[in-house]
């Protein structure tokens, strides 16, 4: 039977979960939402709502229902505070809740109706777990199986012929003793890393890398929902790649000029020596303003990009997915490069040109349940 309290936590946590429900796109753009994260929870500021009260004059003079009164006069004004006049702005009340990330990546699937990863069949690994579902004739006196015990007692009492007014009470001896065991069972989990590469030539700014780090989290927060092991690797670029740390990622700048070919090269090295397509489910996503070096496509470096991805890419991964973000200073030609040469589902592409444009991009990148 469910207590009263549990009843009415239950019911707090479901006004809460509507409530984030309710404002997620909201959430989503906010960058301030991602200081909030902790190891496996996250704090988010809720509108709270103050329960109205009875308060009681002290005086116990004066207000409404007190004495006669006469025609005309004011009701509600105290002492002093004649000319005073009532504030037009609603007050701030905020409730800090903490959520976990993995009912946060629920209510973002609900939200945006996306669906569950289709694992790819020979990426399964086997994690091995101890189930108690056996009896033993030893183990320890805080595994002792009672019932099992007093079952086997009896039946060695009763089948050594003892009388039935002897049989009770009854002392189990060694032989009788039976205790709960464990055996070890197999289930299969999936492996999956994700690759961010971003371009950070001087065509990208700081607004750029702030809206390549709101999907980022959200992307994080949905595929460590649907795998239990998950790594992250990160690729800057502009006219070389190299891998760097989370930090290094989003905060460096440079002014050089872009080649995407350095970055899918990079990539392509880490796939073939770190993570076997066979044992790993593979997420890189590029996210750049599409401009890159030597223009039309032909003896261009995104010729060579193009190669690189449809040679070594494509095939191992279980989608790649570019962003382009808008940027004043590039021109953007990349992704109509992508878009004209690749007609494959493996490859995903969407624009980001503003903060309202992040909620489409994740069900662009999500949306196919690769």
């Amino acid at each position: 039977m469910i207590h009263r309290i549990e009843k009415d936590l239950h019911r707090f946590r479901r006004i809460i979960r509507g409530k984030i429900k309710e404002n997620l796109r909201k959430y989503i753009t906010r960058g301030e939402l991602i200081g909030r994260q902790g190891k496996d929870v996250i704090s988010i500021p809720l509108p709270e709502i103050e329960i109205p009260r009875f308060r009681y004059d002290l005086k116990k003079t004066g207000g409404v229902g007190r004495g006669e009164g006469e025609v005309g006069a004011p009701i509600g004004v105290g002492d002093g505070e004649a000319g005073r006049e009532a504030g037009g702005l609603p007050g701030e009340h905020i409730l800090e809740v903490e959520v976990s990330l993995e009912e946060l990546a629920q209510i973002l699937g609900e939200e945006l109706e996306l669906p569950d990863i289709k694992f790819r069949g020979k990426k399964n690994v086997l994690s091995r777990r101890d189930r108690y579902k056996t009896i033993s004739h030893v183990g320890p006196e805080s595994l002792r199986h009672f019932k099992r015990t007093y079952m086997q007692t009896l039946k060695r009492r009763i089948s050594s012929g003892m009388p039935v007014q002897d049989i009770f009470p009854m002392a189990p001896i060694r032989e009788d003793l039976r205790y709960r065991s464990w055996t070890e069972l197999e289930d299969p989990e999936s492996n999956a890393v994700i690759i961010y590469m971003m371009d950070v030539s001087g065509s990208m700014g700081r607004e750029q890398k702030e809206l390549v780090r709101l999907v980022a989290f959200w992307l994080d927060t949905w595929l460590r929902c649907q795998y239990k092991n998950l790594e992250v690797r990160y690729i800057i670029h502009d006219a070389e790649a190299r891998e760097v740390d989370q930090h290094t990622f989003y905060h460096t700048h440079e002014s050089g000029g872009t080649r995407i070919s350095s970055a899918y090269q990079l990539c392509a090295r880490l796939v073939n020596e770190q993570f076997s397509p066979e044992n790993w489910n593979i997420y890189p996503f590029h996210f750049s303003d599409g401009d890159n070096w030597g223009g039309d496509v032909g003896e261009s470096d995104t010729a060579k990009s193009l190669i690189i991805l449809e040679k070594k890419l494509l095939p191992a991964v279980n989608c790649f997915c570019y962003g382009q973000v808008y940027s004043p200073y590039g021109k953007g030609r990349f992704l109509n490069d992508l878009q004209n040469r690749f007609k494959d589902d493996t490859l995903i592409t969407t624009e980001i040109s503003s903060r309202d444009d992040i909620t489409q991009a994740i069900v662009d990148f999500l949306g196919k349940g690769k």
